[in-house]
């Protein structure tokens, strides 16, 4: 049986103590993602590990900050499974452009861009330069299962 290739892109994630996940099956009617020219836009990603959300609620009431980050790193996982799930390799991805982050929030929490640098830390990391990117990190009542966040993100590759 014939072994394929681990991608320098996910030798790093497996460096940094992480590993790349399947793709999390979408929970609605929607793609996980999708091409478009030279670009990838990811659906929104919940932190699901294998198949279940480690945390619920929200940010600020029950889910720390620092949980929170380390939430939105997973998201970030996710996203990229779904990116290698159309484009085959992540080592063509030349830049990671834009990262959205939704932070569901306590009524008094206002950190939701500490909580969202999770995911933009861990694609710096994996990326190097080429993980800097664009970034909006919004504060919303309620997430999808009661997810306390949800990443999407757009890769240019080659």
């Amino acid at each position: 049986m014939e072994q394929q290739a681990v991608s320098a892109i996910e030798r790093r994630i497996f460096e940094l103590g992480r590993e790349l996940p399947n793709v999390v099956a979408p929970v609605a009617a929607y793609q996980p993602a999708v091409v478009s020219g030279n670009y990838v836009y990811t659906s929104g990603q919940l932190p699901m590990v294998n198949g279940a959300l480690p945390l619920v609620g929200k940010v600020g009431a029950g889910v720390t900050a620092e949980d929170g980050k380390e939430l939105a790193a997973t998201c970030a996982l996710n996203a990229l499974a779904a990116v290698k799930s159309v484009i085959g390799d992540l080592d063509r991805v030349k830049r990671i452009v834009k990262v959205v982050g939704f932070v569901a929030s306590d009524a008094e929490f206002t950190g939701q861009p500490g909580v969202i640098n999770g995911a933009s830390e861990l694609l710096g990391q994996v990326f190097g330069d080429a993980g800097t990117h664009a970034r909006s990190a919004v504060g919303v009542a309620v997430l999808p299962l009661d997810a306390p966040v949800e990443v999407e993100l757009i890769a240019e590759f080659e």
